[in-house]
């Protein structure tokens, strides 16, 4: 594996490495806590995981973290899962977030862009007022410390607000994206029975307006534990009986009060995709996500006061909430909300141009979309501000490298990064101090412990494996929602390797140190970077009276595209004709999300299980990835060993 691309593609200057943070933080780590003075970051990757503790005390001190009070130990209990990180410690992630108001008042916090591209700033001083002016309100409604505040919102301000004013009363945020149905919206709000939602009448997509006001009324109808629900009118109608408005709410010239919590408080609610059931309800704490995030923004993507932060995302995805987080570093944030590609392919690279991004993150599917398109980025915009072009979502294929190399600059950082909704960070990616090679992410991250292991759990080098850490990362969840005795949590991650968090990816750790991800090991849907499980998707189509039974997989292609394929199995004197194919796609795309329409529609004799009545995934899609049928299942382990021919041939026969 490391000798298949000798060359770099990239490789940083002398100038560069030295202006670098991580740079400086490592000469410093090295006067103030015996970090190696010498062999690069590779040196200082192994410091920060065979002394861990020590690490992450020099990231809360190089960052300033400000503990009310002061922490007994950084880690008290270092098992996994249960690691205590910084007991007796209390913080306020809010009030990290907005400390740049004090000292840059008028300068941009938030550039607001919808798809007119103009952008729209928010002052430091003023998203401070709101926060303060919104945090007040949320506690006259009786929001306490603990209490659940839900979003129903597109990427604008108003969900940043939200966010931060939830987290300064020490209440825990969580939220969905508007285009997500409301089946989807409630599978994931009624577990943690919010006492208050903010949501828009609807949003714009694509050039069209999408009205929400029944899914929103539903909602309503369906979370009885709201207490107060606060309409912004995105499409400008008057807000619905019952409901506050959100200008009022936030009118305020109120100084933010910023409630003091332990540092494992719970900060947010992020969803898995659901793939066996419910999506599971994973709750990150504010000190966590707090240290992670400054490790992860101001060391690994260099940002600082100067720079502009552009990610497209979706307040559906953990990257939002990663993006939002660029705040604590002083970083101007890049909020759009629209099509990716509207009103044209390139629509993301003019947002990058006209809001001066200094590191611009999208997914590896638009990069590859904007190459199959003939799109060039740097000669039809002014793209000089971006230092860096990083993706995530899917593995960036070796062409993807390549293209943003040969069309946006030669002298292109291009992070490709990997990590998860779990921990709402990266496992490995971006380097500033390290070369890019093609179809390589540059390195496992500061303090994680990354490894890849074989079936027995030896770890391996320049060899396929699962990818496992081996030591906490602070950003791990303190707990899944409604999983009192942490059984779900534990199945999770360390049913495999116990005491070892195995995540669900290929990956090959090579021998110059760069990470290789395969994709999935596991049936989750990742389409345009937003993940979806298969159980929504069956719990849709099975209601169509016509469907007894169906499958779904999402497969990475070899040339970065992804195929996802619905298989069907009729019920008796059903037909798959045109207009029970309508009914299909429509149903999935009015009730969960218009991402997973199903490329195909294929009808199948069965569908195969497990002996113990689970459909069986994971061995479907690596027989259609070309996976031998001895290789791809355990035949023991299934009710009906001959379905599995049908899809072999398929995987044949496919072009």
């Amino acid at each position: 594996m490391s000798t298949v691309n000798p060359q770099p593609l990239w490789q940083p200057t002398a100038e560069r490495i030295a202006e670098a943070r991580i740079t400086r933080f490592q000469a410093w780590a090295t006067e103030h806590h015996g970090a190696p003075a010498d062999g690069g970051y590779a040196a200082l990757h192994r410091w920060s995981v065979e002394e861990l503790e020590t690490f992450w005390k020099a990231v809360t001190e190089w960052f300033d973290v400000r503990f009310t009070t002061p922490y007994k130990r950084v880690l008290g209990d270092r098992s996994m899962p249960g690691a205590q990180w910084f007991p007796g410690a209390t913080l306020n992630y809010a009030e990290h977030a907005l400390r740049a108001a004090d000292s840059r008042a008028d300068e941009p916090a938030l550039l607001h862009v919808d798809e007119t591209h103009d952008p729209r700033p928010v002052t430091w001083a003023d998203l401070r007022r709101q926060v303060g002016s919104l945090a007040a309100e949320l506690r006259a409604l009786g929001v306490r410390p603990g209490d659940r505040v839900s979003g129903y919102l597109p990427n604008i301000p108003e969900a940043v607000v939200a966010l931060l004013a939830t987290a300064a009363v020490g209440g825990v945020w969580t939220s969905c994206a508007p285009d997500f149905g409301a089946r989807s919206v409630l599978d994931r709000f009624q577990q943690v029975e919010p006492v208050v939602l903010f949501t828009v009448d609807g949003y714009r997509y694509g050039g069209k307006e999408h009205d929400r006001r029944e899914i929103v009324a539903e909602l309503r109808r369906e979370l009885p534990t709201l207490r107060a629900v606060v309409h912004i009118p995105l499409l400008g109608t008057d807000a619905p009986d019952g409901a506050l408005e959100w200008s009022a709410l936030t009118a305020a010239d109120t100084a933010p009060v910023f409630e003091q919590v332990p540092f494992d408080h719970p900060l947010w609610v992020l969803y898995s995709s659901g793939t066996t059931g419910l999506p599971k309800a994973i709750v990150q704490s504010q000190g966590g996500i707090l240290v992670e995030h400054l490790k992860q923004l101001g060391l690994h993507c260099d940002l600082g006061p100067e720079d502009r932060f552009f990610w497209y995302t979706s307040t559906g995805w953990m990257m939002w909430n990663f993006l939002v987080s660029g705040l604590l570093t002083g970083t101007t944030v890049v909020l759009y909300d629209g099509s990716p590609g509207h009103p044209d392919t390139g629509a993301q690279w003019r947002i990058a141009e006209r809001t001066g991004a200094t590191l611009y993150g999208t997914s590896a599917a638009y990069v590859m979309a904007c190459r199959k398109a003939g799109v060039h980025p740097s000669r039809d915009h002014d793209l000089s501000a971006v230092k860096c072009v990083a993706t995530t979502g899917s593995p960036l294929p070796p062409d993807g490298f390549r293209w943003l190399h040969d069309e946006v600059r030669h002298d292109l950082w291009i992070a490709s990064v990997s990590g998860g909704t779990d921990v709402c960070s990266c496992f490995a990616g971006a380097v500033p101090t390290l070369p890019v090679h093609i179809g390589e992410l540059q390195a496992p991250c500061l303090g994680t412990d990354l490894q890849s292991w074989d079936p027995s759990g030896k770890p391996l080098t320049d060899e396929v494996g699962e990818l496992v850490v081996t030591n906490p990362m602070p950003s791990m969840p303190i707990h899944f929602w409604n999983d009192p005795d942490g059984s779900r949590y534990h199945d999770s991650y360390f049913d495999t390797y116990p005491g070892v968090w195995r995540h669900g990816d290929w990956i090959t750790l090579t021998s110059r140190g760069s990470v290789v991800i395969h994709g999935r090991s596991d049936s989750t849907l990742n389409r345009q970077g937003v993940r979806m499980g298969s159980a929504d998707i069956y719990e849709a189509v099975e209601r169509l009276p016509e469907i007894k039974e169906s499958l779904v997989v999402g497969i990475e292609q070899p040339d970065g595209g992804y195929w996802m394929p619905l298989f069907v199995h009729l019920a008796p004197g059903a037909t798959l004709d045109d207009d029970l194919t309508d009914r299909i796609r429509k149903t999935i795309r009015t009730q969960l999300s218009p991402r997973h329409v199903p490329d195909e529609i294929i009808e199948v004799p069965g569908i195969p299980h497990t002996l113990t009545g689970k459909r069986i995934e994971v061995p479907v899609k690596r027989l259609l990835q070309g996976t031998p049928l001895e290789k791809a299942v355990n035949p023991g382990s299934i009710d009906n060993l001959d379905l599995l021919a049908h899809y072999q041939e398929l995987a044949r026969t496919r072009p």
